[in-house]
């Protein structure tokens, strides 16, 4: 963890006082630390992006797509963690998928603007309440999804600002790779649709 990361927690902690909830000591910090950073630009490219631009062509669909993608993958994996955290991961297997289903991002998309903005909003908090709320053991899980897919729960973090930075490109809404933190800059490329 760095010192301005430290910094940083240490001056919230202060602010906040007695009763507020944190994230626990074992989490990731500096990939928690990167993937809010990524959920604020994020938000920042989505907020500038008008209601009716939503409709447009972006990498792989339209933006509705993409942003219906980024709020259900978040609810997906905040419902992952709950899981984990309440002790329901019997047998390391859970009845969830990590990924957003591509039927349920494709009626999404159909949703009113501000419904879409909203699936952003509340999936992120949530995910980001999950992420706080998590024990320190439960960082250290490894579960399968209903697919069979194995999630090591200490790299979802790093794989949602990983996500949520090549959306951001994704939506051909002024988001530039430039902006994208160097140690992520390789991993964000990649997974780009063109």
């Amino acid at each position: 963890m760095s010192d301005p990361l430290d910094a940083a927690r240490a001056a919230l902690r202060a602010r906040q006082g007695a009763g507020a909830r944190y994230d626990a000591a074992n989490a990731p910090a500096a990939d928690l630390a990167l993937a809010r950073g990524a959920t604020a630009y994020f938000a920042r490219i989505l907020n500038g992006i008008d209601d009716r631009a939503l409709a447009a062509p972006a990498a792989g669909a339209t933006r509705a797509h993409v942003v219906a993608g980024i709020g259900l993958t978040a609810r997906a994996q905040a419902e992952i963690l709950a899981s984990v955290r309440q002790g329901q991961a019997e047998g390391g297997r859970l009845p969830l998928h990590a990924a957003a289903d591509p039927d349920a991002v494709a009626l999404g998309a159909t949703l009113p603007p501000a419904a879409l903005r909203n699936l952003i909003f509340h999936s992120t908090v949530h995910l980001d309440v999950e992420w706080r709320d998590l024990p320190d053991a439960a960082w250290d899980a490894r579960v399968a999804d209903a697919a069979g897919t194995e999630i090591v729960i200490r790299d979802l973090p790093h794989t949602r600002a990983v996500s949520l930075w090549a959306a951001a490109l994704n939506l051909r809404a002024g988001a530039r790779l430039a902006d994208v933190p160097a140690e992520l800059r390789a991993a964000v490329a990649g997974p780009r649709e063109q």
